[in-house]
């Protein structure tokens, strides 16, 4: 799978949120290892397991094991320290 020292962001195309999030990463060119949960059922079954049942996306998962859920620009760009 994906290397696990990078940042992971699973979501959807469809999703605003993601969108935003991946739109933040991108302006400020952090590598991350993006997953459309709705292309990958494993992925997608894994998502669910980590937030109760729920599709709760972007989750985003971090080299150190932290997880961000349905983070604010502001949450995401604290976790990164470029607030």
């Amino acid at each position: 799978m994906e290397n696990q020292k990078d940042i992971i962001l699973y979501g959807t195309i469809w999703c605003g949120a993601t969108r935003r999030s991946r739109t933040l990463l991108d302006r400020h060119k952090v590598p991350y290892a993006w997953i459309d949960i709705d292309k990958d059922e494993e992925a997608a079954g894994y998502v669910e397991r980590l937030n109760n049942g729920y599709r709760s996306v972007p989750t985003i998962e971090w080299p150190d094991g932290s997880m961000l859920v349905e983070p604010s620009d502001h949450e995401l760009e604290k976790k990164l320290g470029i607030e």
